[in-house]
């Protein structure tokens, strides 16, 4: 199955046009015209555009791998992909949980809520701006989420979803399947990847997450993949996006 990448250049409702200059040689622009509003309402036409784009592909017999420069684009990869009739797992690779709601978060911050979103907690208007049906909690895992706020925790906690706290534990145990990768950039110790918008000390090194993403890869189970991104303003030398994009050729070995 070969790859189509989808690029989405925004942080949000805020543009990045760096993300559309990273060297790919093939890719759909995920540009819409953006809602008139809040937050939500301005970011809902880029969820549809983005639902559209990766069911479309996946009708063609390609594999969506969508990048974008936040986690609230997962929502559109996935009601694209069951649009196409597709089940996955979801594989939420973060150093966050994005697990808070209004009612948890201490700073009001959406980008800090969408996997809360997709399984059906909290705010629900992208959800439906992108049709997408809820995730059962039982089919998330996430992995590693080393920085959670206090109400986060407790929901995850009280939640069916399988939380990994060392992304090495899904070299012995996978869910069987086809399976939907998250890759959230900051997931990536600071050591190797320091242009983020919310560093969090620790985390795998670059070399311990390309061990789990080749695993993942040979088992040709990946249907989808998305990536949220760092923040290319502040990765001056480009070490970062050298190591981030590295790691996400290894994922994508098999559909290279």
């Amino acid at each position: 199955m070969p790859d189509r990448f989808i690029v989405t250049p925004y942080f949000l409702d805020e543009e990045w046009s760096q993300l559309e200059a990273l060297g790919l040689s093939v890719y759909d622009a995920n540009r819409q015209v953006l809602g008139h509003g809040d937050q939500i309402t301005a970011m809902s036409p880029l969820l549809g555009g983005l639902s559209d784009l990766v069911s479309d592909a996946m009708r063609r017999g390609e594999r969506p791998v969508s990048i974008c420069g936040d986690c609230c684009s997962a929502i559109g990869v996935l009601a694209g992909l069951q649009r196409a009739s597709t089940n996955p797992t979801l594989i939420w690779f973060d150093a966050h949980g994005d697990f808070n709601t209004w009612e948890t978060t201490p700073s009001g911050f959406l980008g800090g809520m969408p996997l809360a979103m997709i399984v059906g907690r909290g705010e629900q208007r992208l959800v439906e701006a992108a049709g997408l049906r809820n995730q059962p909690e039982r089919q998330v895992i996430l992995t590693d989420a080393r920085d959670l706020d206090p109400g986060e925790r407790e929901a995850l906690e009280g939640s069916s979803v399988r939380r990994l706290g060392d992304v090495r534990m899904l070299l012995q145990d996978l869910p069987e399947g086809p399976l939907y990768v998250h890759f959230d950039t900051d997931v990536v110790s600071p050591t190797d990847a320091p242009a983020q918008n919310y560093p969090a000390q620790g985390g795998p090194s670059a070399s311990e997450l390309a061990e789990v993403f080749a695993h993942l890869a040979r088992t040709a189970r990946v249907v989808a993949i998305s990536v949220s991104s760092w923040n290319p303003n502040m990765d001056k030398d480009g070490r970062t996006q050298r190591a981030c994009m590295d790691l996400l050729d290894v994922l994508r070995a098999p559909g290279t």
